[in-house]
């Protein structure tokens, strides 16, 4: 029996959305995985870094986007910190990602990337680190962070494009480029929101519960394995068959 590629993400909702069906994809698929989020909402490489170094017991052990335990720790709420669980498996992958509206702006990674960096090499030598290039905002998005980029979709794109490649330079880390693959896939007339296409978000940047949430599960799941997905059996329920193979197609020509 193949032994499951163990993935922990570092996150907040985005990273949420990406692993909620990366599992149920990896089972129809050929390599299975066993996924864990670290979730905090609108959590920043610097909250995450200032946890690091208070022991803080402030996340959610999320398994297809649902915390597995009450507590860990009692009388802790949330129960788990970052370093109990970068031991609580022989972790394969970590993932690291800023927070969305800060995600184009270089100088909010440092030094807080590096610092953890340091901490996941430490606890977890043998694990490889990807950085999660998240998604531009939805076009008429009402987030407030969407300010940064002048509420331009476009501009938000670019910003976290050429912050990516910098970020992975410096440190060395593969990129898993979900926001890459958004973009493409808003070119396509299915989902040009611009001209009546179906929005891949459903609050303007959180992804959309079927087939946003699928494709950068999807995404992960081909950048992790190096495997194609074209053909991989499971779909959110009440989805189209010809939106999901346009989905697939797209991930392999990335």
């Amino acid at each position: 029996m193949t032994q499951p590629l163990k993935v922990l993400c570092i996150g907040n909702g985005f990273s949420q959305d990406a692993s909620w069906y990366l599992e149920q994809i990896a089972a129809a698929g050929t390599i299975p995985m066993l996924v864990r989020n670290l979730y905090i909402g609108g959590c920043s490489l610097e909250r995450h870094a200032d946890n690091l170094k208070h022991l803080a017991f402030e996340y959610e052990y999320q398994q297809n986007g649902r915390h597995l335990f009450d507590t860990l720790v009692p009388g802790r709420k949330k129960g788990i910190s970052i370093r109990m669980a970068l031991r609580m498996e022989e972790w394969d992958v970590v993932t690291v990602q800023q927070v969305s509206q800060l995600s184009g702006i270089y100088e909010s990674y440092i030094p807080y990337l590096a610092e953890m960096l340091k901490v996941i090499r430490s606890v977890c030598p043998r694990a490889r680190i990807f950085f999660h290039s998240t998604w531009a905002y939805e076009l008429d998005s009402q987030h407030t962070g969407f300010e940064n980029y002048q509420y331009d979709q476009q501009r938000m794109v670019e910003a976290i494009e050429q912050v990516t490649a910098r970020i992975s330079e410096q440190y060395s880390l593969p990129v898993i480029p979900s926001g890459k693959l958004i973009q493409m896939l808003r070119q396509t007339a299915p989902f040009d929101y611009a001209h009546g296409g179906l929005s891949l978000c459903r609050d303007g940047f959180q992804l959309s519960r079927d087939y946003g949430r699928y494709a950068v599960g999807l995404l992960w799941y081909h950048v992790l394995t190096g495997m194609p997905v074209t053909g991989n059996s499971f779909a959110p329920p009440d989805t189209d068959p010809a939106l999901i193979q346009l989905i697939q197609q797209t991930v392999d020509s990335l």
